[in-house]
């Protein structure tokens, strides 16, 4: 039993070490963007599911078959599943460890995207150069809306909108996007 309390305290802290990473990813104030060509299954699902977006070609397969090893995802995928999916979708792909095809993973909005795999990677870089050219405090300050928000209830995440878009307003970023609309011209963020 005391070898049993070690592996208990190790495999615990295994997960909520891999939790902190992933919690960084998601939580860095800057967009990551996962690109799927292949298997996420397991911890690689869960790396995937911490990304902001997710774009993923049309051979894809997804999913946690941790159940099929007698455990249980260990890396936020019994979490961040549930939150993109909805619980009772979340729990049938957990509890039957079975493979979903990228479709499927879009149409349940666990990707935002899925392309021929041979323009996978065209697509993932015309969107980082797309979000590259947006205003980098204003992108970080939706993404801590979005990410504090969601755990909470919605007048606590309008509270907290209403916060960031207060102190959006004031940046030398607002003042250049308007006046590129006002100009007819794209924008120039100082901070990107």
């Amino acid at each position: 039993s005391r070898g049993l309390g070690d592996v208990y305290k190790r495999q615990r802290e295994t997960s909520r070490f891999g939790q902190e990473v992933l919690n960084v990813l998601e939580t860095m104030g800057k967009p990551s963007i996962a690109s799927i060509n292949g298997f996420a299954l397991g911890g690689g699902c869960e790396v995937a599911m911490a990304c902001t977006i997710r774009y993923a070609a049309d051979t894809a397969r997804f999913g946690q078959p941790e159940i099929n090893l007698g455990i249980i995802p260990g890396y936020g995928g019994t979490q961040r599943l549930a939150r993109l999916v909805g619980l009772g979708r979340s729990l049938e792909i957990n509890l039957t460890g079975e493979m979903i095809q990228a479709e499927e993973a879009w149409r349940l909005g666990l990707v935002n995207k899925v392309f021929p795999a041979d323009r996978l990677m065209e697509e993932v870089k015309m969107l980082a150069y797309k979000l590259a050219k947006k205003s980098a405090p204003a992108m970080e300050l939706i993404l801590r809306a979005a990410n504090r928000g969601i755990g909470g209830s919605l007048d606590a995440g309008l509270e907290l909108e209403a916060e960031l878009f207060g102190i959006c307003m004031t940046s030398e970023d607002r003042r250049e996007g308007v006046s590129a609309v006002i100009e007819k011209r794209e924008a120039k963020f100082k901070d990107c």
